[in-house]
């Protein structure tokens, strides 16, 4: 009983960090004269991967490979499906004003480099900084194109009124506020709620690799999904889609290269047959969204929860 009270407080702890990530983001974004969709690549995204980054390091640590490589594996698959579908379930996310072309283009990119490493596998040391090497290119990208934006806001500021959610009279300091007890709240309400996922788990004798492609896997994607439903809600579209899109690239290229760096990470035979191109498949399952132009309406958030759950009763068998 006890597990189960703990697994609900990490959930609380997640939404509410969730909110004010969100807030405080979005806000921030504004502040500088930079776009939210930028600022939900980087802050946001690196925040709600925080748990995965935890997850993956102590587990590579008790050579746990399988929870490892699950865990983000697992996060990538159901960030598309679940985090996106759950809030499009709410209310339609309008997509299709996003301009995220260029930054899924990187998260396809990162994915297929995972991929073809993951073939040529266990993944190593060597590994670990190409997957680094990548991720510093996007970031440095993202930099230039969040300086040129703010030089081109100097003679078209934004508007703040047409941000829902942004409050032109929020102080910095509630804004830092904002970001750290979010960036805080997420990783502390996701090891609440994982750690006691687990222990319930285990009594059902499921394996480490099942383990993490199932239950760690959505409980490190309760902070992109409290985000995102947040983000939806005060119909931010931009920082809903910019969340998943870079917190997958994170968890590949971040996430897998510092892992490969603390130790050897194994790829079963499972991961190479099945996982792997399902993550895929799902990146893919994002296209007509980035550039036909749809949007998330309550029918693709049937689809993408529906999959999701075809998925897990597959892995559960």
């Amino acid at each position: 009983m006890l597990e189960w009270l703990m697994v609900g407080l990490g959930l609380v702890i997640l939404l509410l960090s969730g909110d004010l990530l969100v807030r405080g983001a979005v806000n921030l974004s504004l502040r500088l004269g930079i776009p939210p969709l930028i600022v939900s690549l980087t802050i946001v995204a690196f925040g709600t991967s925080a748990p995965e980054l935890l997850i993956t390091i102590e587990a590579v640590r008790d050579n746990l490979s399988g929870m490892a490589l699950g865990n983000v594996i697992g996060s990538n698959t159901a960030n598309v499906l679940l985090v996106l579908g759950i809030p499009a379930l709410i209310t339609t996310m309008h997509t299709a004003e996003c301009n995220t072309r260029k930054n899924y283009i990187f998260m396809m990119g990162a994915s297929l480099l995972f991929a073809a490493l993951c073939f040529m596998g266990p993944l190593r040391w060597p590994h670990g900084l190409v997957l680094l090497g990548a991720l510093a290119y996007i970031l440095i990208d993202a930099g230039r194109e969040a300086v040129r934006h703010r030089a081109d806001a100097c003679d078209a500021p934004i508007d703040l009124e047409e941000v829902e959610g942004a409050d032109p009279k929020i102080s910095g300091w509630s804004i830092a506020f904002f970001l750290v007890i979010g960036l805080i709240g997420l990783p502390l309400g996701a090891d609440i709620l994982v750690n006691n996922s687990v222990i319930i788990a285990g009594r059902f004798g499921l394996s480490d690799t099942v383990i993490g492609l199932t239950l760690v896997a959505i409980g490190t994607s309760l902070p992109e999904l409290a985000t995102t439903v947040m983000a939806a809600l005060r119909r931010q579209a931009d920082v809903a889609l910019g969340n998943v899109i870079g917190s997958n690239m994170f968890n590949l290229l971040a996430i897998m290269g510092i892992g490969s760096l603390i130790g050897p990470i194994q790829i079963s035979e499972q991961v190479l047959q099945f996982d792997l191109w399902v993550m895929m498949a799902a990146s893919l399952f994002l296209l007509p969204f980035v550039y036909l132009g749809w949007n998330l309406t309550r029918i693709w958030g049937i689809v993408l929860t529906g999959a999701y759950a075809a998925y897990l009763a597959v892995v559960l068998m």
